[in-house]
């Protein structure tokens, strides 16, 4: 069973989320996991969205999500992550 998380994002800080961005695929890596998708809002429709950016990374399962997020790979990155930017992560499975 895919699993999937989505990630809504309001960059406060250009240069330091283009660093917590790039970092981010090494820590993807161990867990077989994809990104799917990344792309900048260009209107919202219906209702209210606060957040610039979504990204969408596909994980073979709920059980990789858990671990890569809790990572001490990933966890190094969260301090960054929050100076760079207000991020939402919502986990899916299918």
């Amino acid at each position: 069973m895919a699993a999937y998380v989505i990630g809504h994002i309001a960059i406060k800080d250009p240069l330091k989320w283009e660093a917590y961005r790039s970092q981010v695929p090494a820590t993807l890596a161990p867990w077989n996991a994809e990104l799917v998708f990344r792309g900048r809002q260009f209107a919202v429709f219906s209702g209210t969205h606060p957040h610039t950016d979504t990204v969408v990374i596909r994980f073979p399962d709920p059980s990789a999500v858990r671990r890569w997020f809790e990572s001490p790979a990933y966890q190094a990155l969260i301090p960054l992550r929050e100076e760079a930017a207000d991020v939402v992560l919502v986990g899916y499975e299918t």
